[in-house]
């Protein structure tokens, strides 16, 4: 047998098994670079330098952070959101590449010393003595999720571009040729002749039959139709729903409160005063004076004839004092005492001690149900992601929604409702949700397609999954159910008609010759005379929907509008054009307005070149799944 089997291994066909057998093994072991062999990873390419993953997940993760800090409990983290932040993301890295490259065709560098001499001037960087501090910058990056290299590429890039904008927006300015005509433009006032004819003061018109209600009744079908209504099916799955079942232990309380202690620890705080002197011989004088009863404005003028600073820092705790050796002579010194100079990379401090407030730390027992909240909140969370994935593979093996609903405890509704949650008995449909979220809901109601197997999606109301029944478009009430709110319209309707055709006389006179003043008062009505009227009139002297039309007027000219209330008709009476010169102080800001726009197009017209003459490719796949939770 052994014989026979080493015949058969030396043969072609077992050598080519073999071959066959390796290579198997070889692409399983490597099947991922298979896969990806010639697809590109980078999210985008400019000129051809990549822009990856890591770099653009890094950006959005900033901006994300960046939207949360500026909006805070308001912020919303929806799909949309992360969509609109990813794409904002990769057009803000594909313009750095832009710019970057232009500046380094040009030749444009930024030395190192400009680079820290700009950092050093950023005000959010400079602690109490007013100067930058490091401890301060490092809080920055951590809070950014930045590293200082990453850091400082960004400011050189940026000091760079700034290079480039400036010579590009230095080429603006406003001639005056320009800036008179349009500073005469927005001081111009103008005076008019005004009658207004509200629907109220329209004559009661005579009562109609119901051969006109009829025809009024098919002639407006929106006005009288019932709303599309849609017959759905709707699972919704969220963490508030999912946190009814959550159990948290005492033991997971005594636990959460000892890892998250510092969150119910308050520190003690101390009020501080502190001179600032570069001579350890003056710091030590002025500080004997200050333990001997000096006043602080006393230490003020000493401190400033030694060439430093006096200034009252306020209540702080430990963390709030930028160097460690400041926080030990601080909190080591006793209330009303002043601390020995103490040297820092900024020179020799002297503190006092005005006043002390001791900490505290609030018991387990005062924040246990503050705990359980939020450990419900976070279990659920998790919870709601695991089971998502849960009833996304039940429906695709083909449950329906009221079968998963029922299996994973997902709210539930069988509903007949228009796209304002009413039925159509005009009562308001019940929803699995809470009442914030019953708008998300009816919106991916509406959005749904019938037909369409159900598939959870995330929403604002929360995951939720839509199988649409029946449509119903709508659909023109009978009359007899609608005779009260057609004739109401149609009585409206004539008012209307009624002050629109006066108004229309009033403006055919005005036309034919006469004034708007003779003509009111031939047929009965009020006018009244409004002066200094401006584009931008807000006082409520003249109806705004007149305000543009007046302005396009000649002298003695008419204009009529529907407003609010009715309708008004309006005659040029004089147009005032001030002399620009008489305010040079208003064409001087003029002029620094016009320029700043002027530039600020100029800027704009010149990164859209640049980007356009880039070979820029953005790979759509690779942005969606950037915009994945």
């Amino acid at each position: 047998m052994l014989t026979a089997l080493r015949r058969l291994a030396s043969t072609w066909v077992a050598k080519l098994l073999f071959v066959l057998l390796i290579s198997s093994f070889a692409v399983w072991g490597i099947g991922d670079t298979i896969r990806n062999f010639g697809q590109d990873t980078a999210v985008a390419r400019v000129g051809g330098t990549p822009i990856e993953m890591d770099e653009a997940q890094a950006a959005v993760r900033r901006e994300m952070q960046r939207l949360s800090r500026q909006v805070g409990g308001q912020f919303e983290n929806d799909p949309r959101i992360r969509r609109a932040v990813a794409q904002q993301a990769i057009e803000q890295l594909v313009l750095d590449r832009v710019l970057r490259g232009e500046a380094r065709d040009l030749g444009i560098s930024v030395p190192d010393e400009a680079v820290r001499d700009f950092i050093f001037s950023i005000q959010g960087f400079r602690g109490m003595s007013g100067q930058f501090e490091r401890p301060v910058f490092e809080n920055f990056l951590r809070t950014n999720d930045m590293t200082e290299g990453t850091f400082l590429a960004l400011v050189r890039a940026d000091l760079a571009r700034q290079q480039l904008a400036l010579a590009v927006r230095s080429g603006a300015t406003a001639p005056e040729v320009l800036t008179r005509p349009l500073l005469q433009w927005q001081l111009e006032q103008r005076s008019a002749a005004l009658v207004t004819l509200p629907l109220a003061a329209a004559p009661e018109p005579p009562a109609p039959e119901e051969a006109q209600l009829r025809r009024f009744h098919e002639n407006n079908p929106d006005r009288f139709s019932t709303p599309e209504y849609r017959e759905a099916s709707v699972a919704v799955l969220t963490a508030e729903r999912i946190s009814r079942e959550v159990e948290i232990s005492d033991a997971d309380i005594a636990a959460a409160y000892e890892s998250r202690r510092n969150q119910f620890e308050t520190p003690e705080r101390r009020a501080l005063a502190q001179v600032l002197v570069q001579d350890e011989e003056k710091a030590k004088a002025i500080a004997a004076a200050w333990s001997g009863g000096a006043d602080f404005a006393a230490v003020t003028r000493e401190a400033e004839a030694a060439g430093g600073q006096a200034l009252e820092l306020g209540s702080l705790d430990r963390a709030g004092l930028p160097f460690p050796q400041l926080a030990e002579a601080a909190f080591g010194t006793a209330v009303g005492s002043v601390t020995a100079p103490i040297r820092t990379d900024f020179g020799w401090h002297i503190l006092k001690v005005e006043s002390a407030e001791p900490g505290a730390t609030r018991p387990l027992t005062e924040v246990r149900d503050q705990i359980r909240t939020d450990l419900t909140a976070e279990k659920a969370a998790d919870l709601a992601f695991e089971r998502a994935n849960q009833v996304e593979d039940a429906l695709a093996g083909g449950a329906t929604l009221a079968e998963v609903a029922q299996r994973f405890n997902l709210g539930f509704a069988a509903i007949r409702t228009d796209a304002n949650g009413m039925d159509p008995e005009d009562k308001p449909v019940e929803l699995p949700v809470i009442e914030a979220a019953r708008a998300p809901l009816l919106r991916a109601i509406f959005t749904a397609e019938k037909g369409a197997a159900p598939r959870l999606a995330e929403t604002e109301a929360g995951f939720v999954a839509v199988d649409i029944k029946e449509i119903s478009p709508p659909a023109l009430r009978p009359f007899e159910s609608v005779e009260p709110l057609v004739r109401e319209a149609f009585i409206a309707e004539a008012r209307r008609r009624s002050q629109e055709e006066r108004a229309a006389g009033l403006l055919a006179a005005v036309k034919g010759g006469k004034s708007l003043a003779d003509a009111a008062r031939e047929s009965g009505f009020g006018v009244r005379e409004v002066g200094a009227i401006t584009r931008d009139q807000r006082d409520g002297a003249i109806p705004p929907e007149l305000l543009a039309p007046l302005f396009e007027l000649k002298a003695n000219e008419p204009t009529m509008a529907q407003t609010q209330d009715g309708y008004a008709v309006a005659q040029l009476l004089e147009v005032t054009r001030p002399d620009p010169g008489t305010d040079a102080a208003a064409l001087a800001r003029l002029k620094a307005e016009v320029t700043q726009a002027m530039a600020g197009d100029l800027e704009t017209e010149y990164v859209a070149a640049l980007r356009n003459r880039a070979d820029v490719r953005i790979n759509p796949r690779l942005v969606d799944n950037l915009a994945q939770p």
